[in-house]
C-alpha cells in the first residue's frame, strides 16, 4: 500500500512527530509514516510550527505550500503539501 498520496489540492504526507529531540532529522519510515524528529516542546503549536519550518527546508517550498491537515494536537499528523510532484517529494526526502 502506498502511505504517500497524492490529491487535487496536493500530497499528503503521513508524519510521526518525536519533539522534544537533541537535533531535528528524519528518522525514516515506521508504520507508513516518516519519523521526524523536533526539538521544539509539543506546547501551544510550537512542535507544529517547527514541522512545518524543517519541511519547508528539507524540500525547499515556501512555508505557505505546507499545512497540518490533520492531527494538530498529536504525534501522529497528515501533512499537506503543495507545488511538488510526489517523486520529486520522494528524491527530496531521500525515500
Amino acid at each position: 500500500m502506498e502511505w504517500i498520496r497524492e490529491t487535487t489540492k496536493g500530497i499528503l504526507l503521513p508524519i510521526r512527530v518525536v519533539p522534544r529531540a537533541s537535533k531535528n532529522e528524519i528518522q525514516g519510515v515506521h508504520n507508513n509514516a516518516l519519523k521526524i524528529r523536533l526539538q521544539a516542546p509539543p506546547v501551544e503549536g510550537k512542535a507544529n510550527q517547527a514541522l512545518i519550518c524543517f519541511l519547508s527546508d528539507v524540500l525547499n517550498l515556501p512555508r505557505v505550500q505546507i499545512s497540518i491537515a490533520s492531527g494538530k494536537a498529536g504525534r501522529d499528523k497528515v501533512i499537506l503539501i503543495k507545488g511538488i510532484a510526489k517523486n520529486a517529494l520522494r528524491r527530496q526526502l531521500s525515500l
